[in-house]
Protein backbone atom coordinates (compact mmCIF):
# COMPACT_ATOMS: atom_id res chain seq x y z
CA UNK A 1 0.00 0.00 0.00
CA UNK A 2 1.48 3.31 -1.01
CA UNK A 3 0.92 6.29 1.26
CA UNK A 4 -0.14 9.53 -0.27
CA UNK A 5 0.96 12.50 1.75
CA UNK A 6 -1.23 14.77 -0.35
CA UNK A 7 -4.10 14.40 2.11
CA UNK A 8 -3.74 16.97 4.95
CA UNK A 9 -5.11 14.48 7.50
CA UNK A 10 -2.47 11.89 6.72
CA UNK A 11 0.28 14.47 6.73
CA UNK A 12 -0.90 15.72 10.13
CA UNK A 13 -0.97 12.18 11.47
CA UNK A 14 2.61 11.46 10.37
CA UNK A 15 3.72 14.83 11.69
CA UNK A 16 2.16 14.05 15.09
CA UNK A 17 3.79 10.60 15.15
CA UNK A 18 7.15 12.14 14.31
CA UNK A 19 6.87 14.74 17.07
CA UNK A 20 5.79 12.00 19.46
CA UNK A 21 8.92 10.00 18.71
CA UNK A 22 11.10 13.10 19.03
CA UNK A 23 9.53 13.87 22.38
CA UNK A 24 10.09 10.31 23.49
CA UNK A 25 13.73 10.17 22.46
CA UNK A 26 14.73 13.65 23.59
CA UNK A 27 12.52 13.70 26.68
CA UNK A 28 13.18 12.13 30.07
CA UNK A 29 12.66 8.58 28.79
CA UNK A 30 15.20 9.02 26.02
CA UNK A 31 17.69 10.62 28.38
CA UNK A 32 17.29 7.79 30.89
CA UNK A 33 17.77 5.22 28.13
CA UNK A 34 20.86 7.06 26.94
CA UNK A 35 22.35 7.08 30.44
CA UNK A 36 21.50 3.41 30.84
CA UNK A 37 23.16 2.48 27.55
CA UNK A 38 26.21 4.61 28.38
CA UNK A 39 26.43 2.96 31.81
CA UNK A 40 25.89 6.18 33.72
CA UNK A 41 24.38 6.47 37.16
CA UNK A 42 20.79 7.50 37.76
CA UNK A 43 20.02 10.95 39.15
CA UNK A 44 19.27 9.37 42.53
CA UNK A 45 22.69 7.74 42.59
CA UNK A 46 24.38 10.96 41.43
CA UNK A 47 22.72 12.99 44.17
CA UNK A 48 23.44 10.50 46.95
CA UNK A 49 26.88 9.46 45.67
CA UNK A 50 26.05 5.78 46.18
CA UNK A 51 26.79 2.91 43.86
CA UNK A 52 24.00 0.68 42.64
CA UNK A 53 24.99 -2.03 45.12
CA UNK A 54 24.96 0.41 48.01
CA UNK A 55 21.56 1.72 46.97
CA UNK A 56 20.25 -1.84 46.79
CA UNK A 57 21.68 -2.61 50.24
CA UNK A 58 19.97 0.47 51.67
CA UNK A 59 16.68 -0.51 50.08
CA UNK A 60 16.96 -4.05 51.45
CA UNK A 61 17.76 -2.68 54.92
CA UNK A 62 14.76 -0.33 54.74
CA UNK A 63 12.49 -3.19 53.67
CA UNK A 64 13.78 -5.41 56.49
CA UNK A 65 13.10 -2.62 58.98
CA UNK A 66 9.57 -2.18 57.61
CA UNK A 67 9.06 -5.95 57.77
CA UNK A 68 10.02 -5.94 61.46
CA UNK A 69 7.55 -3.10 62.09
CA UNK A 70 4.79 -5.04 60.34
CA UNK A 71 5.64 -8.18 62.30
CA UNK A 72 5.40 -6.20 65.54
CA UNK A 73 2.03 -4.79 64.50
CA UNK A 74 0.82 -8.30 63.60
CA UNK A 75 1.82 -9.62 67.04
CA UNK A 76 -0.03 -6.73 68.72
CA UNK A 77 -3.14 -7.42 66.64
CA UNK A 78 -3.00 -11.13 67.51
CA UNK A 79 -2.85 -10.21 71.20
CA UNK A 80 -5.86 -7.92 70.80
CA UNK A 81 -7.84 -10.64 69.01
CA UNK A 82 -6.95 -13.17 71.74
CA UNK A 83 -8.06 -10.70 74.40
CA UNK A 84 -11.33 -10.01 72.57
CA UNK A 85 -11.96 -13.76 72.19
CA UNK A 86 -11.37 -14.28 75.93
CA UNK A 87 -13.77 -11.47 76.79
CA UNK A 88 -16.43 -12.88 74.45
CA UNK A 89 -15.99 -16.38 75.84
CA UNK A 90 -16.16 -15.04 79.41
CA UNK A 91 -19.31 -13.06 78.59
CA UNK A 92 -20.99 -16.06 76.98
CA UNK A 93 -20.10 -18.26 79.96
CA UNK A 94 -21.61 -15.72 82.37
CA UNK A 95 -24.79 -15.50 80.27
CA UNK A 96 -25.13 -19.29 80.21
CA UNK A 97 -24.56 -19.44 83.94
CA UNK A 98 -27.33 -16.89 84.59
CA UNK A 99 -29.66 -18.36 81.94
Amino acid sequence: MMLRLGDPGEFGMWLAIGFGFLGLFFGPIGQALGRRIAGGKSKEAQVSGLTTGEMTAERVAAMEERLQELESERVQLEERVDFAERMLTKGQAEQQGHG
